[in-house]
């Protein structure tokens, strides 16, 4: 072979690398493996310590399955109870909270009892703020059960029927809930405590609300009419009647309130009261016999000559131009919503002519209206009653 040959083959061949180098790579090598062996070492101790909670867990779960032990149940009585208990839940109260109620009342023995049950009854969470009557020594579910029934709940239930004026409301008051009658008229004095407003008349008349109400128990005879009123002006806000306006409002209703008692005549008997006072008539008086009743002391019955004559009766619309210095009872959602919004019509005079039916003639003829009230007093002659409109 030629030199050149031979150089050409030697420049091919890897220079052989430094001592350095070789110690280098080494090195490198030897690190690499103390980094796996770590890594192992890492799983390893992680791959043994789940090990031991699985072991642990397994044990605590499955001990109890072979020696007879269990976790121990809240305390429970046995039931069913016995006497009555009075408790009072409150508004907003959570299943611990009422289970605590129970608790200190021996309603129930523990509250986690009673939390328990709470949480295994669906229908749990409809339970009721109020006073109830329980037993004693009840079990826990039997508590929640009896709380979720209305039978058990105390309650004060008092209606005020449309119309009804504030001494027969006073009465029914007094009667229902066993409260002497002049506590029941001493707090109607109280403006501020029962919550009448600026724009009521010194006298409260018609601002204690025809309705349903269910109160607690115990409720006193300030409560009692508080919540009456705050229908009253809960019912006016809805209907978006201003308040310089309200004592009116009321007024005209408490009026439709007596006159009528179909569904049908409350708008004409608004306006008729709208048209009188525009003066309709001439004479600027609205002329209803309901009101002159309510300046006497009565609900109903036709005014004597004397009565319809009778000025010193304030509430005497046949003498005294415009409407009475108050309303006359309590009205209804349905004649306030009459008086906001009545029909269109030129209605000046009305009459009932048949007290059985309640059947009533409109019209703005007067001469019509004496023909009408001919139907009235020949419907008297042959009925015992007598209420003229």
């Amino acid at each position: 072979m030629s030199d050149l040959f031979d150089q050409a083959l030697l420049a091919d061949e890897p220079e052989p690398r430094s001592s350095v180098e070789r110690r280098s790579a080494r090195r490198d090598r030897a690190e690499r493996k103390r980094r796996r062996r770590r890594r192992t070492a890492v799983a390893v101790v992680l791959s043994l310590l789940l090990v031991a909670a699985l072991v642990v867990g397994a044990f605590l779960v499955l001990r109890p399955l072979f020696d007879g032990t269990d976790t121990p149940a809240a305390d429970d009585y046995p039931g069913p109870g016995s006497g009555s208990v009075p408790v009072v839940i409150e508004e907003g109260a959570t299943g611990a909270a009422m289970g605590s109620t129970l608790v200190e009342a021996g309603v129930v023995a523990s509250q986690q009892a009673f939390v328990d049950a709470f949480s295994a009854n669906p229908d749990a969470a409809q339970i009721q703020p109020g006073t109830y009557e329980l037993m004693a020594e009840m079990r826990a579910e039997d508590a929640v059960s009896a709380l979720l029934n209305p039978a058990n709940k105390s309650e004060l239930r008092i209606t005020v029927p449309e119309g009804w004026r504030a001494e027969q409301i006073f009465e029914r008051v007094a009667s229902v809930a066993q409260i002497p009658l002049e506590d029941v008229e001493a707090a109607a004095e109280d403006r501020e405590a029962i919550g009448l407003p600026e724009q009521a008349a010194e006298n409260p008349e018609g601002w204690f609300a025809a309705a349903t109400y269910t109160l607690e128990p115990d409720a006193d005879a300030t409560a009692i009419l508080a919540a009456m009123v705050e229908q009253t002006t809960s019912t006016l806000e809805s209907l978006d009647v201003p308040a310089d306006e309200q004592h009116e409002v009321l007024t005209r209703a408490s009026i439709i309130e007596h006159e009528v008692n179909r569904e049908e005549d409350r708008g004409k008997v608004a306006r008729v009261l709208e048209n009188r006072l525009q003066n309709c008539s001439d004479d600027g008086l609205i002329g209803m016999d309901s009101t002159i009743n309510y300046g006497l002391g009565r609900s109903g019955g036709v005014p004597e000559r004397s009565e319809l004559d009778n000025a010193d009766n304030p509430y005497n619309t046949r003498i005294h131009p415009g409407l009475p210095p108050t309303p006359i009872g309590a009205p209804g959602v349905a004649a306030i919503e009459a008086v906001l919004d009545p029909p269109e019509g030129d209605w000046c005079y009305f009459v009932t002519v048949n007290l059985d039916t309640g059947e009533t003639r409109f019209t703005g003829d007067y001469s019509e209206h004496l023909q009408n009230q001919e139907l009235f007093r020949e419907w008297l002659a042959t009925n015992p009653t007598d209420d003229e409109g």
